[in-house]
């Protein structure tokens, strides 16, 4: 246990990017933990939301790599909060707080559900410009779950942890992700009860994303072909629900691909967020931006033009 928490790179990261305390309701002791790194004249940065048993330490590879090329990076770890109405109206508060019009959402698996949910809630005046939506979900009865979830909150620490580690990778498998596992299970148990719980319930109470309202959003479709926690069938359900989506598949990465092939997954961050280039809701800086970006900005936009001339 504990090869990537005492690695040097890890190290690297925490001495390296401060974290930060935010509280934004009336209550105090909702507090949000983020990391935010990379340059703040980015108005529409990445924002990043982790699963049940992640903290914002989880996306530590992306933050590092993807502000070092430029890229403003934010990574979250959700205060205690029981309903998706709550969380809605906590994460809309804390963009303010940090003068956020604008952002681009990296989900994994929990944190894309409740990133599609925020996209939903808020689509009439949006706030969520576009989603990366990594082994996520678009429906919480997948997890069989519902009828037992306003329970959580009474249930003991370890059987909470039980009830997560239970849809981790089990037996042989190949180092990176083992790590990536380890990792993860070290993060969750950072986590007190009340946090854990509250995912867990957010996770599977009875709620499902209407995708006929943020369908039009640009989104891009990550996820594994080895095991994770999801069937194939809520993978299909969730490319239903986003038809014209943009899907990036790697050949194993387990449950947790953004820590055990990050390289990739940070190449599929760029991918998408290129299209965004040159334009107010870049989440790079534009000097930041390479010639080979620049000429794909030319292209695009030139072919854009002769596509709206030729309606």
């Amino acid at each position: 246990m504990g090869e990537i928490r005492n690695s040097r790179e890890y190290g690297s990261f925490r001495s390296s990017v401060s974290q930060k305390k935010v509280v934004v309701d009336d209550d105090d002791s909702k507090v949000w933990t983020m990391y935010d790194a990379g340059p703040r004249n980015v108005k529409c940065p990445l924002v990043c939301l982790p699963p049940v048993s992640g903290t914002a330490d989880v996306f530590f590879r992306q933050i590092m790599a993807l502000s070092g090329l430029g890229y403003r990076v934010i990574a979250l770890q959700y205060p205690v909060y029981w309903s998706l109405q709550e969380w809605i109206d906590g994460f809309r508060k804390l963009l303010d707080h940090l003068q956020l019009d604008k952002i681009h959402i990296f989900g994994a698996s929990l944190g894309g559900f409740l990133g599609q949910k925020f996209a939903e809630a808020t689509y009439k005046s949006p706030r969520v410009h576009s989603m990366i939506l990594c082994n996520a979900f678009s429906d919480t009865t997948v997890f069989q779950q519902t009828t037992t979830a306003p329970t959580f909150w009474l249930m003991p620490a370890f059987m909470l942890k039980k009830m997560v580690m239970g849809n981790f990778t089990q037996g042989m498998t190949e180092p990176a992700i083992a790590d990536s596992v380890d990792f993860l299970v070290e993060c969750m148990d950072s986590l007190p009860q009340s946090e854990l719980a509250s995912r867990l319930t957010l996770n599977c109470q009875n709620a499902s994303v209407d995708g006929e309202k943020i369908n039009q959003l640009p989104v891009t479709i990550l996820d594994v072909f080895d095991e994770s926690a999801l069937s194939t069938s809520v993978k299909e359900e969730l490319y239903k629900c986003y038809p014209n989506s943009k899907r990036a598949h790697l050949k194993s990465g387990g449950n947790f691909p953004y820590v055990s092939r990050s390289a990739e997954v940070n190449l599929y961050i760029q991918i998408h967020l290129r299209d965004f280039h040159g334009t107010r809701f870049s989440a790079i800086d534009p000097e930041m931006i390479t010639d080979a970006d620049r000429e794909a900005i030319k292209q695009k936009l030139e072919t854009d033009g002769a596509e709206a001339n030729s309606e």
